[in-house]
């Protein structure tokens, strides 16, 4: 609850919403397990889903 309400600063309501996967991908739970996405990734889903 620390880390949801007080470092991610969540609503109450937002964390309560949240699944145990969710909260852990939020809380740094998925670092190292090659989760992060490399520029060409970020790129092709910009394409996918424009803003505007």
């Amino acid at each position: 609850m620390h880390a949801g309400l007080c470092l991610l600063r969540l609503p109450p309501r937002d964390f309560w919403a949240l699944t145990p996967v969710e909260f852990s991908a939020m809380a740094g739970g998925l670092r190292g397990r090659g989760a992060g996405m490399e520029k060409p990734g970020l790129e092709a889903l910009m394409r996918a889903f424009p803003d505007g």
